[in-house]
C-alpha cells in the first residue's frame, strides 16, 4: 500500500513529505493507522546527530488504530486503539525478566529502523527505509513489531495515548522510578518542556518540601509555577544562591536534568546543587551521542557520595506503565489536558520543529486526517 510520511533523507536536512510503499505486516507484526504523533526533541537529535541510518521515517511517539495484523499476533486485533512504544519490551530477554524492560534487546535497532524479524517495511523508489525507533510515527500508516504497540482502553483520547507513549512516561518515571523521590524531598528540575513538565507534575504530586525549576523561557517558568513549582529561575546561578540559602547550605535531594540538549555545563550545575548523598538523574542527551556531557570532580563524587543515574524512558515498562498512567488520567489523578500547545498537519512538520526549538510549545503534535 501507499503511505505519506515525513522522511529524513540526509543528516541535517529538512523533513520531506514523500509517498512511500509500505509492506503488509509479516508474522508477529502489526500495521497501525496513525492518528496522532508527538514532536519530541529526540527526533531533532536523530536529524542532526550521529548514529541513524538514512533515509529514515521520522517520529517515535504516537497513537493510532490497528489496521491489520500478521500471522501469530495475539495481543491486538484489527480496530484496537494502541499507543506506539519505541521501547518494544519482548518480555523474554534478560532485561525484561529482570524488571528492566525499557532496556529490552528488541530496542537494538532504534537508530536503523530494522524490524526484529529483519529487513525494512518502508520503501521509496527501490530504496529501503527504516522507521525511527523501529516505529516511524510520522507516517499515515506504519508497520511495527507486535511488542511495539500497547493496547489501550477504547475510551482513551488518542492525544493522551500519544503523550504517554514517550514524554509523560519519561518525565514521570525520571522522578518516581529513577529518582526514587519521596514525599518531603527537595527536588530541582532543569528544563520545563514536554518531559520536564511531567517531571514537575510527578514531583508536585509527592508534596515535596521544595520544588525548584530552572528554565530559560519565561512563559514556561510561569507554566511551571502553575504545575506546583515553589521557585523558578531563568538560570542555574540564580538557583544556586537561593536554593543553598533555603536549604540551609544542604542542597537538593534530587536534581533531574530534562533540558532539550544535554551539556557538561548543565550536568555540572545539577551536581553542585545536589546535597551529600543526593542523586542526579540524567534524561537529556546530546545531538552527538559521543559527546562527553559529564565532566565532574571525581573526588567530590566520592567524598560526598553522590549518585548519577541515566534513565531511558523513565525506567518504565511500556506495557504496564502506559496503561497505568492513562488510568490515572482517566481518574483525574494525572492532568494531560493542557500539555498539547499546538497541533500540526503532517505537511507542517518542519514548522512544528521550528516552534519546538524556539521554545514555543510544551508539546506539539501531528494530527493525521482520516
Amino acid at each position: 500500500m501507499k503511505t505519506r510520511a515525513a522522511v529524513l533523507r540526509e543528516q541535517g536536512k529538512p523533513w520531506e513529505i514523500l509517498e512511500l510503499d509500505l509492506d503488509d505486516p509479516g508474522p508477529g507484526e502489526v500495521r497501525v493507522k496513525m492518528k496522532v504523533a508527538g514532536l519530541c526533541h529526540s527526533d531533532k537529535h536523530v536529524k542532526v546527530g550521529g548514529g541513524a541510518r538514512f533515509p529514515i521515517v521520522a517520529g517515535h511517539e504516537g497513537a493510532g488504530v490497528v489496521d491489520a495484523v500478521g500471522e501469530g499476533v495475539e495481543s491486538v486485533k484489527t480496530g484496537d486503539p494502541v499507543a506506539i512504544s519505541w521501547i518494544p519490551a519482548c518480555g523474554r530477554c534478560r532485561w525484561c525478566n529482570d524488571g528492566q524492560s525499557n532496556l529490552c534487546d528488541l530496542g537494538a535497532n532504534m537508530l536503523t529502523g530494522e524490524l526484529a524479524a529483519g529487513g525494512f517495511r518502508f520503501h521509496y523508489e527501490g530504496e529501503d527505509l527504516g522507521g525511527e525507533g523501529a516505529v516511524g510515527t510520522f507516517s499515515e500508516y506504519t508497520v511495527v513489531n507486535e511488542r511495539s504497540v500497547v493496547k489501550i482502553a477504547e475510551d482513551t483520547p488518542l492525544e493522551h495515548a500519544s503523550l504517554v507513549s514517550c514524554g509523560v512516561t519519561t518525565g514521570w518515571g525520571a522522578v518516581v522510578n529513577a529518582g526514587g523521590a519521596r514525599p518531603g524531598d527537595t527536588i530541582a528540575i532543569y528544563g520545563c518542556g514536554g518531559i520536564g513538565t511531567n517531571a514537575v507534575r510527578a514531583a508536585a504530586s509527592l508534596s515535596p518540601d521544595l520544588l525548584v525549576v530552572i528554565e530559560p523561557v519565561e512563559w514556561k517558568r510561569d507554566f511551571a509555577k502553575r504545575q506546583g513549582a515553589d521557585l523558578v529561575f531563568a538560570d542555574a546561578a540564580q538557583a544556586q544562591a537561593e536554593v543553598w540559602e533555603r536549604t540551609g547550605g544542604v542542597g537538593v535531594d534530587i536534581a533531574v536534568v530534562t533540558t532539550g540538549v544535554a551539556s557538561a555545563e548543565v550536568t555540572g550545575q545539577a551536581f553542585e546543587l545536589t546535597r551529600k548523598g543526593g542523586k542526579i538523574v540524567l534524561v537529556s542527551t546530546a545531538d552527538d551521542m559521543t559527546e562527553n556531557t559529564i565532566v565532574l570532580p571525581g573526588s567530590l563524587l566520592t567524598f560526598f557520595q553522590k549518585t548519577i543515574v541515566g534513565t531511558l524512558f523513565g525506567h518504565c515498562n511500556p506495557h504496564s506503565d502506559v496503561p497505568r498512567l492513562l488510568a490515572m488520567a482517566r481518574n483525574s489523578k494525572l492532568n494531560l489536558e493542557d500539555l498539547v500547545t499546538r497541533r500540526y498537519s503532517l505537511d507542517e512538520v518542519n514548522t512544528g520543529f521550528d516552534d519546538l526549538l524556539d521554545g514555543e510549545n510544551i508539546r506539539g503534535v501531528i494530527i493525521f486526517d482520516d
